[in-house]
Parts: structure tokens; sequence; C-alpha cells
């Protein structure tokens, strides 16, 4: 009993302390809108809630997805609060809350559409859905804008006539606003967006591109003849390079630093010299710009680390044959050298034969330790553990794993003699090789009839201290066009097959200083070319 006490006291301690957070989390977020209210508050029309840059409903968004329906009182409440604290409620009390609450259902609409088509909250992860949260955006801070200026205009709060210009001013300053800073806020607001713009941050490429966003903005404020903002293509300069290197991390830093700077720049330190809507509409298409690139960037990433993993799995396959294998044998004499044990201490043997015996057993436990080891350095960093033996012992030990599989296929596997020669190669890695090759010669002959399923291997020494291995197989051959696509990933004609195989091959051939390729014929025909070890660089 009292451990259940003491179990429900902790439960309740645990959610009173996240019900605490949580709520210090939403005052934190009305006092951070009503400062970015505060802030962004330039050039208002009409003395009104209207201007051409209102990024706070971005955080309001944020918190919509992150939060749902328990953000909305502290939403309304950072209208209102700015409404008194930075514009004087002109309105009057009663208005003002009117006014502030339609702003809310207005922005909750589109939190709760966003909500709908992000519920796992991958807004910014391709560029779908880039697009779709582009389009609701848009959509529906123009509805908000269109319902809150024609309630404006009815309740005669704007001159005669202007209701447009105010549409326009506060549709673009919602979509600017929220354009530029959501993605950044979004990041903020999360786990790994945290770290990613932490990791961004201590990059030196970081202080170059903000150096050079400095650049950019004195070129396009600052350099004489510099009017009417005509050299703005500038500021792509720093946000590319953000985008190209960093993804979209870096993309939605440097968006909302450049348009603080040139919000900042075009307010307070020059004269304004052309529309500040239209202004922000260049910012917007700037940031729009950058994001896609972000995106792309992080597509390709994450498409290449896929890649990485599925070949990595597809080694993981390959080296699995290898390694049974190649401990097969330190397995199998172990074995040999228990039952050994067993019958000579059931003699009584004590002396040096017993010894001999164990000693034999360590060394082949010893053998297939190193065996694993091997393996483990391979997938670490890719070590290729070169060892020097024969022509013919590499061929017996290569061909060995495919022999079971040929015969079940009713293929017959012919080895011609090896020449007198010695490589130096991973035995291990040589055997996915050689692996693959096989299963795919035994994949190509399976539709021939009974009888004329053969392979041939055969090994020459080439001019130039090379060794030439040739695999020979009687099936339909290679097509030019095929050949030409046969060492791409994920081309591969089993219907079950990866399309990694010749792939992995190739890379684990030229790691030795060798080759890989086939050749185009009526017969299926692979030649693999290794360096002897006379010649082979890592001899010496």
């Amino acid at each position: 009993m009292p451990l259940d006490t003491d179990a429900g006291r902790s439960w309740m301690t645990t959610t009173l302390r996240a019900s605490l957070a949580r709520r210090a989390e939403l005052l934190a977020f009305l006092a951070t809108y009503v400062a970015m209210d505060w802030f962004s508050y330039i050039e208002p029309l009409f003395g009104l809630n209207i201007t051409p840059w209102n990024p706070a409903p971005a955080l309001g968004l944020v918190y919509w997805l992150k939060y749902g329906k328990a953000v909305l009182p502290y939403w309304f409440a950072a209208l209102f609060l700015a409404e008194l604290l930075i514009r004087a409620t002109p309105e009057g009390l009663p208005l003002t809350a009117l006014l502030s609450a339609w702003l809310l259902v207005g922005y909750a609409l589109t939190g709760a559409w966003l909500r709908r088509y992000f519920r796992a909250g991958a807004i910014f992860s391709n560029r779908r859905g880039l697009t779709t949260w582009i389009a609701i955006v848009a959509a529906g801070t123009c509805a908000n804008a269109l319902v809150y200026l024609l309630l404006l205009n009815a309740l005669a709060l704007i001159p005669h006539g202007q209701w447009m210009t105010g549409f326009v001013t506060y549709w673009v300053g919602d979509l600017v606003g929220i354009f530029v800073s959501m993605p950044c806020i979004w990041l903020l607001a999360t786990k790994s967006g945290r770290a990613a713009l932490r990791a961004n941050l201590g990059r030196s490429e970081t202080l170059g591109y903000l150096l050079l966003s400095a650049a950019m903005v004195w070129l396009v404020f600052w350099l004489p003849t510099a009017t009417d903002f005509k050299r703005f293509y500038l500021l792509f300069v720093p946000v590319v390079w953000a985008a190209a290197r960093q993804g979209l991390p870096g993309t939605a830093f440097i968006a909302v630093v450049l348009q603080v700077a040139v919000v900042v720049v075009n307010e307070w330190l020059v004269e304004n010299v052309t529309s500040v809507v239209e202004f922000q509409l260049l910012g917007a298409v700037l940031a729009i710009v950058g994001f896609f690139i972000g995106v792309v960037v992080d597509e390709q990433r994450k498409a290449a680390d896929d890649m990485k993993q599925t070949l990595r799995l597809a080694v993981a396959g390959d080296m699995a044959t290898a390694l049974a294998h190649e401990l097969n044998q330190p397995i199998t004499a172990l074995s040999a050298y228990g039952k050994a044990c067993e019958h000579l201490m059931a003699r009584g043997e004590v002396g040096e034969v017993l010894r001999d015996t164990i000693r034999r057993m360590v060394s082949e436990s010893t053998r297939a330790a190193e065996v694993v080891r091997r393996l483990r350095e391979f997938f670490r960093s890719g070590e290729v553990h070169f060892e020097s033996f024969s022509c013919a012992a590499l061929l017996a030990s290569t061909t060995q794993s495919s022999l079971q599989l040929a015969q079940e296929r009713g293929v017959e596997l012919a080895l011609a003699p090896a020449p007198a020669a010695t490589v130096l190669a991973d035995r291990m890695q040589m055997g996915v090789v050689m692996h693959n090759l096989l299963s795919n010669a035994i994949e190509a002959v399976a539709g021939q009839p009974a009888g004329s399923r053969r392979i041939a291997i055969a090994a020459t020494v080439r001019d130039g201290g090379k060794l030439r291995l040739k695999i020979e197989d009687s099936g339909p051959g290679i097509a030019a066009g095929a050949a030409a696509r046969l060492f791409e990933p994920f081309v591969s004609s089993k219907s079950s097959g990866f399309g990694l195989g010749l792939v992995i091959s190739r890379a684990i051939v030229e790691a030795h200083g060798g080759n890989l390729w086939a050749e185009v014929g009526e017969h299926g025909v692979f030649i693999l070319e290794l360096p002897l070890a006379e010649s082979n660089p890592d001899e010496e």
C-alpha cells in the first residue's frame, strides 16, 4: 500500500511539473508574441494593426501546431495586449476585443488547416510539404485579411475607398512575416531543429555567410546609385550559400537575419525610396527560393544516407555468406578437436597429445575471432586486410561457397588449373565478389536445358603484373545497352534483387587496385583483374 501511495505521489508530482512547465512556456509565448508585434510595428496604416511586416502570427501558428486549442487563450491575450500596449486601443476596449477575437479565429482556422495536413509535423521535410504549406498560408492569410479589413471598413475605421490598400498591406504583412519567420521558429520549437541550428552556428561557414550578408546589404542600400533596390538580387548570394551548405536550417536562419537587417536598415538607417509592400514581397520571394533549395539539399542528403544504409545492409548480406564460409573451417576443426579431447581424457591421456590438441583448439578459436574482428573493422572503416596467398588458394577459397548452390541447380562448375602466381588481397572480401559473380552466373544459366548449364572459371597472368579471372557462363549473354548499366545502383534483372551486388563487387575490387567489367557477347562474361603481389603497392 505505501508503494502504491508513493507511486501515486510521484505520478502526481511529475504531472504537476509537466503542467507548470507547459504553462510557463505558454506565458513565454504570450510575452514573445507581444515583443515581436512591438518590434514589427512599422509604418502602421491608418494607425491600426495594419503593417507591411507581421511575423508574430508565425509564432502563433507554430504553437497552435504544437499545443492545439490550449494555446488559444494565450494567443487572444497576446493580440489584445498588443493593442493595449503598442497601439493604445484606438478602437476602444470592446471593439478591440472583438477585432482580436476575429483575428484569433482567422489564424486558428489557418492553423487547423495546417494541422490537418501535417499531423506528423513534417512541414518542411520535402518539397511537397513546403508547397502545401505555402499554399495554405497564402490562402489562409488572404481570407483572414479580407474579412478583417471588411470588418474594419464596416466599422468606419478605414478612410473611404482605402480598404483595398489596407487589405493588400495587411495580407502582405502576414504573408511575409509567416513565410520568412515560421521555418526558423518551427526549428526552434523542436529538439532536432534546435540541435541543427546549434550545429550550424558552430561552423565557420556560418560566420562567412553572415559577413557576406552584411556586405550584400551594404551594396544594396548604401552603394551609390543603388536607388529603388535595383541590386536586391545580391541578397540571393548568402541565401543560396546557406541553403546549399546547410539545407533548410541554414536557410531559415539566414532568412530571418536578412529580413530583420533589411527592415532595420530600411526603417531607421536609410531614406525610404520604394514601396515597403513591394520590398517585402521581394523578401518573401527571396526566402521561398532559399527554402526550396534548402529542402532539395535536405532531400538529397537523406536519399544519400538511405542509399548508404541500403548498401550497408546489402554488404551485410554478402559478407554474412563469406563469414559463414570463413567460420565453417575453424568451427568444424574446433568440433573435431573437442571430440578428440573427450576421447583422450576418457583414455586417461593427460600428456603432450592432449596439450597439443588443446593448443590447436585455441589456435582455431583465435582464427575465428580474427575473422569476426576483420568483419567489424570493414563495417566501421572499410578497412581492407591484405594477405598473400596463391592464385590456386584464392580460387579454391572463393568458389567453395558456390559449389553447393551450383549442384542444387544442376550447374556444372569448371575450374581451370590456376597459374603459379601470388596475389595480395582480403580473402573474405574477395569471397564476397566471387560469390556475387557466381550467383549471377548460376541465375543466368538457370533457364538453359539440363546438361547445358555450365560456368567456366579461368585464371591467367597478364602483362603489367595483373591476374585476370574470367567467369563465363552458358546463359544468353549481355546486350550492349544492359552492359553499360550493370554496375549502376538498383539495376537488377532479378525480381528479388536490390541491384547492388555488382556495385559492391566493383567497389571492393577497385579498393584492391583492380578492376571488374562485363563483356558483350553471346554468353555472359565477367572479367576481374587484381594486381599480383609483386606489383601491389601495399606489399612494399
